[in-house]
């Protein structure tokens, strides 16, 4: 199977010509959420960029294994070797089991990749399910030469790798500058060298998440799981890798390391980033109090934002943008959006209307060949976006009676939105009661929070408890407040 799709490789820093492993087979894996909290925008951005690479290569003929894991096991905090069990401390927080975590944030995740009109992977594996498999491909390591034991913790010499490999082969950077850059952390004792992480890690006493292995009692860690995932169910070369652009320094860069020692291989050929999510020009982080939840951009219930806005606005919005391109996120922006998307929409709904004539004195086909163009050159939707804006001027035209259109040439309309607007972007109608379902628990979310402010504990309570007979959940968090149906 041949096509004219081109991608760009992170690993190879140019734009090259998409050629599978195994064609009309495809294997891509996306490294997926950790669920120890609520889904933020940035992982959204990265699944809705890599449903539409998903939705294209479907569209294209391609037959397409898409693995994004769950991670849910062997997270610590701040995705290091040591600290506290990102998931344990949540399940203390709240006094419940890490498990239970666990389940409630998958949950609501899949929730909010509904609302986002994503196709759901193939195969979703979890790291706590994959266990075996990840001790397995720890031990295959060790009798590589390339990680070893140190009072019960295995870690990956990446010394003795960089001998025979390029560590830093996905970013380009200078191991010398890693090493003079890297900070003396706690158990670094334990290590041969100080860019060495842990496979493995042994099991703290009060660690809840652990699992019994030839080393003793321990849990895995972060980077194994997907390298152990990904060859389980992609083979251990596979043809399409993604993720976050965060994650290509440390843990895209530790998984090309752990496969190539235990598999003598690169564990994909072609390596994929998202960008980063701006909020007016600065970089959107909890930490900067500019983070919103999903559920608050839908109600608007952040202080940032003036209101909120549908899941297909937010969806349409991001497509906009080209998926490694920065996304600054603006009240102006999404209701600039907002016009565009119900544009797009009114145009789909105005097409069934139309009626054939005797001649056609519009192009339609240039649009369609401009649109695979567009898609072909490294998914850019945002050109697409742009030909299926001219596409709507054309059916408002007709619509007018100020241009016409054949029978054979409406089919082609028709077959023209139809792929583009909801197959490849995964666009799809909104009624009008959700969007003002969701305006209107927004703006009574505004109200509590208000009531909140001037220390009204009982109208707020009273509005809380007076959504929760009418099935819906109010659900508070140091992000803000986010809302569900019951």
């Amino acid at each position: 199977m041949e096509s004219n799709l081109v991608v760009y490789n992170t690993l190879t820093r140019k734009k090259e010509l998409f050629e599978p492993l195994n064609p009309p087979f495809v294997g891509m894996y996306v490294c997926g959420p950790t669920v120890y909290s609520d889904v933020h925008l940035g992982n959204c951005r990265t699944f809705i960029s890599f449903d539409l690479m998903y939705r294209y290569l479907l569209h294209l003929g391609y037959k397409v294994r898409y693995v994004r894991n769950i991670t849910d096991a062997g997270h610590l905090e701040g995705d290091r070797d040591e600290g506290d069990d990102k998931f344990s401390k949540k399940a203390r927080l709240e006094k419940l089991e890490p498990m239970e975590i666990v389940q409630k944030y998958t949950i609501g995740f899949h929730d909010v990749m509904r609302l986002f009109n994503t196709l759901p992977p193939s195969v979703e594996p979890t790291a706590t399910g994959h266990i075996a498999e990840q001790i397995e491909m720890v031990k295959e390591i060790i009798e590589n030469g390339y990680a070893y034991e140190s009072n019960g913790t295995i870690y990956f010499d990446v010394e003795k790798y960089s001998k025979e490999y390029n560590y830093t082969a996905l970013t380009n950077r200078n191991i010398e500058e890693l090493l003079a850059n890297t900070r003396d952390l706690g158990g670094q004792d334990d290590k041969k060298g100080r860019l060495d992480f842990a496979l493995w890690i042994k099991a703290k006493p009060e660690h809840i998440m652990r699992w019994p292995s030839p080393w003793g009692w321990g849990f895995p860690g972060w980077h194994i799981e997907c390298s152990a995932m990904s060859s389980k169910y992609l083979g251990s070369t596979f043809d399409i890798h993604g993720g976050g652009m965060d994650l290509a320094a440390t843990h895209h860069t530790n998984e090309i390391a752990q496969s190539q020692a235990c598999h003598h291989s690169e564990p994909a050929r072609y390596w994929l980033h998202t960008n980063m999510l701006t909020v007016n020009g600065t970089r959107m982080s909890k930490s900067a109090g500019n983070g919103f939840l999903p559920g608050e951009l839908f109600t608007g219930s952040h202080p940032l934002l003036t209101r909120g806005y549908s899941p297909m606005t937010v969806r349409f919005f991001m497509l906009q943008a080209h998926y490694r391109s920065t996304l600054d996120f603006s009240n102006e922006a999404l209701e600039a959006s907002e016009k565009g998307f119900k544009r797009l929409m009114n145009a789909c709904a105005l097409l069934n209307k139309l009626k054939a004539s005797e001649v056609t004195d519009v192009d339609i086909n240039s649009i369609r060949t401009r649109c695979y163009e567009a898609m072909n050159d490294d998914f850019n939707s945002p050109v697409v976006i742009a030909e299926l804006f001219e596409a709507a001027r054309i059916i408002n035209s007709i619509n007018d009676g100020k241009s016409s259109v054949n029978a054979e040439g409406l089919e082609s309309l028709k077959s023209l939105m139809n792929d583009f607007v909801f197959n490849v972007l995964g666009l799809k109608e909104e009624t009008a009661e959700t969007d003002d379902i969701g305006k209107l628990v927004g703006f009574i979310i505004n109200l509590r929070l208000e009531a909140r402010a001037n220390k009204d504990y009982a109208t707020s309570d009273r509005i809380r408890n007076g959504l929760q007979e009418l099935g819906i959940q109010l659900k508070d968090s140091k992000e803000g407040t986010s809302w569900s149906k019951i």
